[in-house]
């Protein structure tokens, strides 16, 4: 059910909620966090399809934060979707104009879960310093997307110079399973050391830069980034030891096949992760994520990068 609510307040919303809830027999008890997502009007419908997904894993109130073209007086429009239209949450998508979007912490405190964590996320382009933003400051978590900002690599470069606990990338989600991956085939028999890292993919992914960074941490060795212009994100990564490489090649974005020397080619499926994913996996910890701020911080710093011939 989609209800529309032009020129109103948030005290209105809370009220309409409330009503919705006591009518309809939605329990909010089950709700274990408050999403708010900061967004363009370009990404609102795709980020609540998202967030519904994710909702069924991680039950919460969705806020949505647009702006709106109606001029610079204070304005708010807004649609509540409960029910088939909301997942496993409640969605409140606000239009707001430019005068209300100056203190957007107000805007949504009146609609906030009590005593739920909060979750900020920014679906394409984040603030300079997203923990001082006045949303970023009330979240527990702080999530941001590199992959589709205007310049990728420069925010995560920003992100890894204003780093506070509770900031991350859906970036570094997007990763966790070549994560495992690798770590499970390096620690396979000669249990030889790995000398040189190389991370291929396309050029404006930085979950390659991610991934070398945490790679060079790890392993103690130069990691490199060969950007290409591959469509599909990570497509080989390539750890040089004494016996010969460890090769993951994924050319196509779905079936990654993994040699070594001595040891037959194995094939596993590992198709590009949907937004979905990447969000539903952020959102299974509301802690700070030590393994992504060492990579952030620390990992970064060491990894070269070229652009393939």
């Amino acid at each position: 059910m989609i209800i529309d609510m032009p020129d109103t307040t948030t005290n209105l919303i809370n009220k309409r909620l409330v009503r919705l809830r006591d009518e309809g027999g939605a329990v909010a008890l089950g709700r274990v966090l408050t999403l708010v997502v900061l967004a363009d009007e370009q990404d609102v419908e795709e980020s609540v399809e998202a967030a519904n997904d994710a909702s069924r894993e991680h039950p919460c109130r969705v806020i949505v934060v647009a702006p709106t073209a109606d001029g610079s007086s204070a304005h708010l429009d807004a649609q509540i979707r409960v029910g088939g239209d909301a997942g496993a949450s409640e969605v409140v998508v606000l239009r707001a104009s430019a005068p209300l979007l100056e203190r957007t912490d107000t805007l949504v405190m009146p609609l906030l879960l009590p005593d739920a964590p909060i979750v900020a996320w920014w679906p394409r382009e984040a603030p300079s310093v997203p923990s001082e933003d006045p949303v970023g400051r009330m979240a527990a978590r702080r999530i941001i997307d590199s992959t589709i900002a205007t310049n990728p690599v420069k925010m995560l470069e920003n992100l890894a110079g204003t780093y506070a606990p509770g900031d991350t990338d859906l970036a570094w989600a997007r990763v966790t399973l070549w994560r495992g991956l690798i770590a499970a085939a390096v620690e396979e028999p000669p249990f030889e050391p790995v000398l040189s890292v190389t991370v291929e993919g396309q050029k404006r992914h930085t979950s390659l830069d991610l991934l070398a960074g945490w790679l060079g941490t790890r392993l103690s060795c130069p990691a490199e980034v060969l950007r290409t212009d591959s469509d599909d994100a990570i497509t080989r990564v390539t750890l040089e030891r004494k016996s010969g490489p460890i090769v993951l090649d994924r050319p196509d974005g779905r079936t990654v096949t993994i040699t070594q020397p001595g040891k037959p080619a194995r094939r596993i499926a590992l198709p590009i992760r949907a937004l979905n994913e990447a969000l539903i996996e952020e959102l299974r910890r509301l802690d700070p994520d030590e393994i992504f701020e060492e990579t952030l911080i620390r990992g970064l710093k060491h990894v070269t990068t070229r652009n393939a011939a």
